[in-house]
């Protein structure tokens, strides 16, 4: 069980589960919608899942490894290194999960012939570690780069799929109608995980203020205050809420959808609404950790939502 932890492996259940639905959920019906038939084969992504999982993993483990000074302050009794595993050997699982993770991703890089997916696998593992030693110390910056990475999963998963397409068919594939669909719905799902994970990164920063402070970390609590945070993730919170209905207006096969209505408003604006006040009353650490649960939760619902506007191409 501490293996697990450290790995942080309800996050890694919920990246498998995004790049599944977003491939067999979405993408696969979206391109039988338009009579193109998937040519990545189901290894292939399989590798693709596992070479995510593994850096992913890398990056919880070596994240956990420097800071363990912070959480012996927040969460003393939820140390994993130096208590459960040895510090030594955490380090050793970062370079294996590393290792195994990049070589897979050149792998993937190579047989679709895609020479900036070698370089994405190469650059991650790299930026990750420079995010636990510096950039999470920083205002906004930690948050930001973790959100970005966030939303490159389920982009990686429709780029590889239409790379491999356009080996089979050709460059005109790119520019076809089941491409630009493909793209229109992943870039949505993307940017919601983008806007989900600075919520949740900003709450856990409120969570985790004392021990951050303790560290000498700017994030953006400690540097502009709970309240400035506070206001900060409500902002968010209702944005977010306006642009889902914005959405749902502005596009003809949501709006037409009595099941998106009804998604939309239980699974997803309740939960944002009960968020925004659960963080407005927020003012102990374990009111801000139910707080960050919800937002998880409220991820999870977006990326379920996956199964509803699979049931427009099917």
């Amino acid at each position: 069980m501490a293996l697990l932890n450290l790995v942080r492996y309800k996050n890694l259940i919920i990246i498998v589960l995004m790049q599944c639905l977003l491939r067999y959920g979405l993408l696969i019906p979206v391109l039988h919608y338009y009579g193109v038939s998937p040519e990545l084969s189901h290894i292939k992504f399989g590798l693709l899942v596992l070479a995510t999982v593994l850096l992913a993993a890398s990056g919880y483990v070596i994240n956990n490894y420097f800071d363990v000074s912070i959480d012996r302050i927040n969460r003393p009794y939820n140390v994993v290194v130096g208590r459960q595993i040895p510090r030594r050997t955490a380090l050793l699982l970062h370079v294996i999960l590393t290792i195994t993770g990049v070589f897979i991703g050149l792998f993937l890089a190579y047989i679709t012939r895609k020479e900036n997916y070698a370089l994405m696998f190469i650059v991650i593992p790299g930026l990750l570690w420079y995010y636990s030693t510096t950039l999470k110390k920083q205002v906004l910056v930690g948050n930001l780069t973790i959100a970005l990475l966030t939303a490159l999963v389920p982009f990686v998963v429709v780029s590889i799929e239409f790379a491999t397409l356009a080996r089979v068919h050709g460059e005109a594939i790119l520019h076809s109608e089941a491409c630009s669909t493909a793209w229109f719905w992943t870039t949505g799902f993307a940017f919601f995980a983008f806007i989900s994970t600075i919520m949740r990164e900003l709450i856990k920063d409120m969570e985790d203020i004392e021990g951050d402070k303790e560290a000498g970390c700017h994030t953006l609590p400690v540097e502009m205050g709970i309240d400035y945070s506070r206001t900060v993730v409500i902002i968010l919170t209702i944005a977010s809420v306006t642009a889902l209905w914005i959405i749902l207006f502005m596009v003809p096969r949501l709006y037409d959808s009595y099941l998106t209505w009804g998604y939309f408003f239980v699974f997803l604006t309740i939960p944002y609404i009960l968020l925004a006040y659960k963080i407005f009353k927020a003012r102990t650490r374990r009111q801000f950790h139910l707080a960050s649960n919800l937002s998880k939760i409220i991820m999870l619902m977006g990326i379920l939502f996956i199964l509803v506007a699979r049931t427009f191409f099917v």
